[in-house]
């Protein structure tokens, strides 16, 4: 196992890699001159030549890409992120001020889509193929078919705009939180019912639960005693894998709901052309998301007996 989790560490390192060189080139490739948008932001739309010159030389927009990227991995390496080119802030702190946000969010978002997956799952595995399984199954097919932004806006539209009942946009209280979290979680809830559903058809055609049934115990007794625990093994896999494709997917839900977390940090920073924050807020959401991986493999492994990570 050790050595299984080293493993993984040293790939992690090498896909952090990969992501930061990939991101830093396209921020380049991007058309627009980032000096003049941030001497525009600075000091106003009648900027001149020389003024954009000078932000260029300031932020070392002038330096070929390879020694800014080189001159930025080893500042990461030592732990700064650098400074935003607009609030002349810490990176670091930017994203750390954004996190809960975005935190909170994910995992609202998690939260409504067990709420909804898990009982679905169970009711249409064992009543298979009757109307509430394929009443079940479409609303499944629906739900992972619809994009996260037509999903909000419809929502908005019913439950803000007409009936006025959620706020359209903002942090507060609960209700804020709502029809984000219901964008957000729909589309995990209906991976996670499919997922469910079979899984849970799986236990229930094993001989121990036949045993059980024979034994003369009550069906509700054998689907939460017997297969639920078994059922679940994989669903705990994919909803920890799935908790940072919320991280990513928060990303768009934050811009329809304007919601202040990192996502939008990250699409304000893209228009303003600010590539400390860019750059930031991907390495850190890439971290976040390999690190989860990590989790939930090393998890896994202590919840599936069966599951073994060898050195080879």
């Amino acid at each position: 196992m050790l050595t299984y989790i080293l493993r993984r560490i040293c790939l992690m390192v090498f896909i952090l890699l990969g992501v930061s060189i990939i991101t830093f080139s396209l921020m380049h490739f991007v058309p627009g001159d980032p000096a003049e948008v941030i001497a525009i932001e600075r000091y106003g739309e009648e900027v001149t030549a020389e003024t954009i010159e000078h932000v260029r030389r300031e932020l070392e927009l002038d330096q070929p890409i390879y020694i800014q990227y080189f001159r930025w991995l080893i500042n990461v390496l030592h732990g700064d992120l650098g400074y935003s080119h607009r609030t002349d802030r810490p990176v670091l702190d930017e994203i750390m001020a954004r996190l809960p946000a975005t935190v909170e969010l994910a995992l609202a978002g998690m939260l409504v889509s067990l709420i909804i997956a898990i009982p679905v799952g169970i009711i249409s595995a064992t009543k298979q193929y009757s109307i509430v399984d394929n009443v079940s199954m479409f609303g499944a097919l629906l739900g992972v078919s619809m994009p996260n932004f037509w999903l909000g806006l419809l929502l908005i539209l019913f439950f803000s705009v007409h009936l006025g009942w959620l706020p359209v946009f903002g942090r507060g209280g609960i209700e804020h939180l709502i029809l984000p979290a219901i964008t957000l979680g729909t589309g995990m809830a209906a991976i996670t019912t499919r997922l469910m559903r079979s899984s849970m058809l799986e236990v229930l055609r094993q001989d121990y639960i036949r045993t059980a049934r024979a034994k003369g115990l009550s069906e509700k007794v054998v689907i939460n005693k017997h297969a639920l625990k078994n059922a679940l093994i994989p669903v705990v896999t994919v909803v920890g894998l799935q908790f940072g494709f919320l991280l990513e997917g928060a990303v768009i839900v934050e811009v329809i709901f304007a919601w202040p977390g990192v996502g939008r940090l990250l699409v304000d920073s893209i228009f303003a052309r600010d590539f400390p924050v860019i750059q930031g807020c991907i390495l850190f959401i890439a971290v976040m998301f390999v690190l989860v991986n990590l989790l939930v493999d090393i998890s896994y492994a202590y919840l599936d007996p069966k599951i073994r990570y060898e050195a080879r």
